[in-house]
């Protein structure tokens, strides 16, 4: 088969996913699995599309499984104990109630490393109803923050699952995303915030009617500030520790290097932070803990099944071979990272879901690595930022978080798609634009 039918059977298994999924609300799941399908028997007929398929739903189920899991137990256990209001508390208390926006920006993006951006506002939304109405501020400016603080880490750090596949698919080394994830984001926040500020600045909007959740309580029902935060932290400080360390080679590192090189794994680091969050439960009888794992277990299946599912898609259109032709033409065109930046941002906006798209951004991109110059581990680190980035642009009606934002804000969809949307395309650019300025001092 020629590389152009070729070529065209790929864009048309990339439309028909967009189109199924936002157009015709097709499970996700059902959707990769069908269109792979397609793909392969179309393209690959003389090979054992069924094993191809297996092989690489299970690889990427085996990359991705802990740590997904991992992270949920934590964002169950942050939920269920009132430890995620314990921080927002805390940081409103140090920013003052004036700078009640900032205060749950950071309360979100801290949040975020481990907790879904859907979830983590869903958690949080009670108390950005309070902190509006008690401190006057207008109800889009603080669901605008909310908003993109947790969406900023949400795609850009492997602790979720669409920069974990990816990062698979690139064979990118996890530790040092994880870092990079977060230092990016925060320029992205910073960004995000002052344009929410100046979209809602002098508009009538108003604050939301009642304090759902009151801001001064009886202290005693929420656990403590340090405790609330060590599930969060640990996990950061082991892995970016251990991402320190793994320069060396761990022959030549003491035992205690040795033991910060293993501790500092995605996985054990996560798993280290459940230890710390099972702190916060009061009752930690066997059955709270099972009722605690089942719960996370639950969350987390579907967003697996379907991650898994974006790697098995990943790997037919790498073995139709039309990534590398891509790369060897796009090469000559000079774009660089702007390669995978764009692809990432189409199909985000095309259809919707953040996860799909970096991970078959990622799909597409992987082969193209080497045309493009990005084959070394700077590249394939500054490649996953710039994916990161373009899976950003732009959350709108097609985003299920849209909705989140929108529906558990109490505001009409315009507004969001005025303050929120506008700032999650201003965020994603700014996200690219720093990485592409610091990637020109690393060598490709």
């Amino acid at each position: 088969m020629g590389i152009a039918t070729v070529s065209i059977l790929v864009i048309i298994s990339i439309a028909a996913i967009i189109l199924l999924t936002s157009k015709w609300k097709l499970n996700a799941f059902v959707s990769l699995f069908l269109v792979s399908l397609f793909l392969a028997v179309a393209v690959m007929p003389g090979k054992d599309v069924i094993k191809i398929m297996k092989d690489s739903f299970g690889s990427t189920m085996a990359s991705t499984s802990f740590i997904i899991i991992m992270g949920a137990v934590i964002a169950i256990i942050l939920d269920k104990t009132g430890a995620a209001i314990t921080l927002a508390r805390y940081i409103l208390s140090k920013t003052g109630e004036t700078n009640a926006a900032a205060a749950l920006g950071i309360t979100g993006f801290t949040a975020g490393m481990s907790v879904f951006c859907d979830a983590g506002f869903i958690i949080l939304s009670g108390l950005a109803k309070s902190f509006s109405a008690k401190t006057k501020t207008a109800m889009p400016f603080i669901a605008g923050v909310l908003g993109c603080s947790l969406y900023s880490v949400h795609c850009l750090t492997p602790t979720h699952p669409g920069a974990l596949a990816a990062a698979g698919i690139l064979n990118a080394n996890i530790g040092n995303l994880v870092i990079a994830g977060i230092l990016f984001a925060i320029p992205g926040f910073f960004v995000a915030y002052f344009w929410v500020k100046w979209m809602t600045n002098g508009k009538a909007y108003l604050p939301a009617e009642e304090a759902t959740v009151p801001l001064i309580t009886e202290e005693a029902k929420f656990p403590p500030v340090i405790l609330s935060f060590l599930p969060i932290l640990v996990p950061l400080v082991l892995i970016a520790t251990g991402s320190a360390l793994s320069v060396l080679q761990p022959g030549t590192a003491n035992l205690l290097g040795k033991i910060f090189i293993f501790t500092g794994q995605p996985v054990i680091a996560l798993l280290i932070g459940v230890a710390f969050a099972m702190l916060l439960l009061r009752n930690k009888k066997i059955e709270t803990l099972n009722a605690v794992f089942e719960t996370a277990i639950e969350k987390a299946g579907p967003i697996l099944i379907v991650t898994a599912a974006g790697g098995m898609f990943g790997m037919i259109i790498k073995e139709t071979g039309i990534g590398a032709v891509a790369g060897v033409a796009l090469s000559k065109t000079g774009l660089g990272l702007a390669i995978p930046f764009l692809i990432a941002l189409i199909l985000k906006t095309a259809q919707g879901s953040s996860t799909v798209a970096i991970i078959t951004a990622a799909s597409i991109v992987a082969p193209m690595l080497p045309g493009l110059g990005l084959v070394s581990e700077h590249g394939k680190l500054f490649t996953m930022l710039a994916m990161g980035a373009g899976s950003m642009v732009v959350s709108h009606a097609n985003d299920s978080y849209f909705w989140v934002v929108t529906k558990f804000s109490d505001i009409h969809a315009d507004i969001t798609l005025r303050v929120f949307s506008t700032a999650t395309a201003v965020m994603g650019i700014t996200v690219f634009a720093c990485v592409w300025l610091v990637s020109l001092f690393f060598p490709k």
